[in-house]
């Protein structure tokens, strides 16, 4: 009888909660479903996407080659671009994360390292410059300077153009620390012409920029690490800008690295500013995607990117010496950068270290 008197209680009970909920629902409603969160749409004149690169040169040539890409990818997609030039390279990383689903960034690898780790930014593609997808970073000093080595820059007086800059501060920073030399006062100058132009009018003792080396004569051995990484002494003297001013030649060498972008202002850059010494290699700048990107987007936009590069309109755009100097894209993924990975965890490089 007991048995029984309990079974008959649940059954009631089961039935009462069932009235309840019934009775809170109005007869011919649904039941309330979870709402399913509507899809990002972007790449609309309300909702452009972002287009940032980083401030390594001057911004206004940055911005009008720019909007030559963003104009190809914009006619080639559909999709519109807003192309701009944060003030830093940690205000574009910032960017990115803080716009997960909207944000491409031009960025280089140590930042795109910080930014993957910070917010999960995911490399597509990395530069090519002179049939190469790894540079250098090179210190500049006056050719007619008492300066031999770096070991002399103990103390002097150093020009860079932003502490989030990989060639142009970071790596060159762990070049000083390994050689155990502590620079004397620091000036940020904005940009790699901008370092290039202090050392040539003597506002500081050495600067640090990117190299790239020098396009060389048919049937002349290509620059190799471990080689002289400068233009060769019987043809400074010859250094002059290309008739198009688009090329600081030297002989049969075409400049490419830093010192080419003041030629027109300071033709005789090469007389007088010298290469004291370059890093190891580091990987080319990438081409980032927001880490909650749309991957039908990003798709898209990589397919029209990878013809975009074979135009001569790219020429004018980022593969311009002035801008970035791409030659083309390869495809890449996080893996290639462990080594800067690495770099950056053994300096204990942050975000904030660069400087906000």
């Amino acid at each position: 009888m007991i048995k029984k008197s309990r079974t008959l209680y649940v059954f009631v009970a089961i039935l009462t909660v069932a009235s309840v909920l019934l009775a809170a629902t109005p007869v011919g409603a649904k039941p309330e479903v979870a709402a399913t969160p509507a899809p990002v749409t972007i790449g609309t004149k309300d909702h452009p996407i972002k287009v940032l690169f980083v401030p390594s040169t001057d911004a206004n040539v940055i911005v009008s080659g720019g909007k030559i890409m963003a104009d190809a990818l914009e006619k080639a997609t559909g999709y519109k671009f807003e192309v701009s030039v944060p003030t830093s390279y940690a205000a574009t990383i910032e960017e990115m994360c803080a716009s997960p689903t909207d944000t491409i960034g031009f960025i280089p690898g140590l930042g795109y390292v910080l930014a993957n780790k910070l917010c999960g930014v995911d490399a597509a593609f990395k530069a090519v410059r002179y049939g190469s997808s790894v540079y250098w970073a090179e210190i500049i000093v006056k050719r007619d300077s008492n300066f031999k080595t770096i070991k002399d820059l103990d103390g002097k007086k150093w020009g860079y153009g932003d502490v989030g800059s990989t060639s142009g501060y970071l790596v060159p920073l762990a070049m000083f620390k390994e050689a155990g030399i502590e620079p004397g006062e620091k000036v940020a100058t904005g940009g790699h012409p901008q370092s290039v132009k202090a050392v040539y009018n003597g506002e500081v003792d050495f600067a640090t920029v990117f190299f790239t080396p020098a396009s060389v004569p048919e049937g002349v051995e290509k620059w190799k690490e471990g080689k002289d990484p400068d233009i060769p002494a019987d043809l400074i003297k010859q250094c002059k800008v290309s008739d198009d001013k688009k090329k600081l030649m030297c002989g049969g060498y075409k400049v490419n690295d830093a010192r080419a972008n003041i030629r027109e202002e300071a033709p005789d850059v090469i007389e007088k500013v010298k290469i004291l010494a370059v890093s190891p290699a580091i990987p080319n700048d990438t081409m980032s995607f927001g880490p909650k990107f749309p991957a039908d987007v990003r798709e898209k936009i990589s397919k029209a990117l990878v013809e975009f590069a074979k135009t001569d309109d790219w020429k004018e755009s980022i593969g311009k010496q002035d801008f970035y100097a791409w030659d083309g894209i390869a495809e890449t993924s996080d893996e290639e950068f462990d080594f800067v990975r690495q770099m950056v965890e053994a300096a204990g490089i942050t975000l904030e270290s660069l400087g906000k």
